[in-house]
């Protein structure tokens, strides 16, 4: 049983069921099982097979530098909020912040400090721009829109040091595998981030509405009191009014670990090749960057502890944050399978013989569109990541549609539904903070998200034509 239409299946029942459940995992799940039972089709054959798959991508080389480099990057974050990183961050942004243009500055220079990941992001310059709405005359809703754009856009055009790299990384290096295609996955990331469409029409859009133009919509009434100044250190676990202040301890590591990637990353490729900037291309960069996270992580536990921070604060700080990645590595795990159990029934085959009549200039503005549909109801960019790199990889191989811009559609569609959809974990965390209606602020940011999406659709289509 090769070749056949069959090897579709775990693939379309992935997307109804994880649009339906909201939920991605649920439908990933369902597909690794069909296609493990459509390989083996006997009572106890397809939990085997599920089993081997699993195990299989589990044990290797890569995918193990994956889930560490998850882990310990979020673990790095946890020790730096229990060592108030952030909340000493955003005490420090608070008072420089005297006017709204200064605040909009101020917000889109913060990324400098925060770019490495949303969460990251979200939860030290929210708090810090609730605190000063009434000084800067900004509505909460003005506010939401000018984060979020400098969050998941700009993050996922950012190739090192940042919690999506790895991840990215990983689902290209399946799907190549998948393809039987050998190429390196980072520099086809790398390649691909110019063809990320959404993520940078959606940065200039962002930029018009934050310095030209100026809402009216005030929707949330904020007390001009002394305590309403306050009330921000706990509206989120990581400035609570218990924790320490001290910026240097976020400061200190992001800059280590970003110094760190590029000398470990130089390292590993300078013995591979000549001159400076062939290092960077020819360097196991996943490698490289696990490494320098290890590292970091070493150093900063030796710094907390220089300070007077208990082993065991430090500890469970990075264990309760690591712990919270763990949806994601299963997640991995599962799409891991999932692309393992579809390649045995020749899906790539399939799509490759029976898709080849397709124009390549159609290719990518659809697989966009398809997959900024699935990203908005499912509210996960990583979870369309997943699902969608495969099927975009095997469409670009029958039509001959360039990798770079595939990839780049792909992470584009992702990266709407992590930007509108009111599922997204940054979207809900942030309206916890600023106390905005979740809907209410999803259909205020859906305009723009739009707008940005139709024009990312007419610059997919040309860019497949010219390229």
């Amino acid at each position: 049983m090769h070749d056949g239409w069959f090897s579709l299946l775990p693939f379309l029942i992935v997307i109804p069921i994880a649009i339906w459940t909201k939920q991605v995992l649920p439908g990933l799940i369902a597909g690794l099982l069909l296609g493990s039972y459509l390989a083996e089709p006997t009572l106890l054959g397809g939990i085997n097979q599920m089993l081997d798959c699993l195990l299989v991508n589990l044990a290797k080389k890569n995918n193990l530098l994956i889930i560490i480099f998850l882990y310990a990057f979020s673990g790095l974050i946890g020790m730096i909020t229990v060592a108030g990183g952030i909340k000493g961050f955003a005490e420090s942004l608070v008072k420089r912040i005297q006017t709204r243009k200064g605040s909009l500055i101020l917000t889109w220079a913060s990324t400098i400090g925060t770019f490495t990941s949303p969460n990251l992001r979200v939860v030290t310059v929210t708090p810090v721009m609730k605190a000063v709405l009434n000084r800067v005359k900004m509505s909460a809703q003005e506010l939401g829109f000018v984060i979020e754009t400098t969050a998941n856009p700009l993050i996922a055009l950012i190739p090192i040091a940042t919690a999506f790299v790895g991840y990215m990384t990983s689902v290209i290096q399946m799907s190549l595998e998948h393809e039987g295609v050998k190429q390196d996955a980072y520099a086809l990331y790398m390649q691909s981030i110019p063809f990320n469409f959404f993520s940078i029409v959606m940065l200039l859009v962002g930029l018009y509405l934050s310095f030209f133009h100026h809402s009216k919509d005030v929707t949330i009434p904020l007390k001009d009191t002394e305590s309403e100044q306050t009330d921000w250190l706990d509206c989120h676990p990581a400035v609570a009014k218990n924790l320490p202040s001290k910026p240097f301890n976020l400061i200190a590591p992001l800059i280590l670990v970003i110094v760190l990637s590029f000398i470990l990353t130089w390292w590993d490729g300078h013995t591979k090749t000549a001159g400076f900037f062939q290092a960077f291309i020819a360097a196991d960069t996943l490698s490289a960057m696990v490494k320098a996270l290890l590292i970091t992580v070493l150093l900063t536990i030796v710094m907390l502890l220089f300070q007077g921070f208990s082993l065991a604060n430090i500890m469970t700080g990075f264990i309760a944050s690591g712990n919270e990645l763990m949806s994601v590595i299963l997640l991995l795990a599962v799409v891991w399978g999932l692309t393992d159990v579809s390649d045995d029934l020749g899906f790539s085959t399939y799509i490759t013989s029976h898709l080849g009549w397709i124009p390549a200039f159609f290719v990518p503005p659809v697989l966009f569109l398809l997959g900024s549909a699935i990203s908005y109801f499912i509210g996960s960019s990583w979870g369309t990541w997943g699902m969608l790199m495969p099927l975009g990889l095997s469409m670009a191989h029958a039509s001959g549609t360039p990798l770079p811009v595939i990839i780049g559609a792909v992470f584009a569609s992702g990266t709407f539904g992590s930007f509108a959809s009111p599922l997204s974990d940054n979207s809900i965390t942030l309206c916890t903070i600023l106390d905005l209606p979740v809907m209410q602020y999803a259909r205020y940011k859906l305009k723009p998200a739009l707008i940005a999406a139709a024009i990312s659709t007419l610059i997919y289509a040309a860019a497949a034509l010219i390229f």
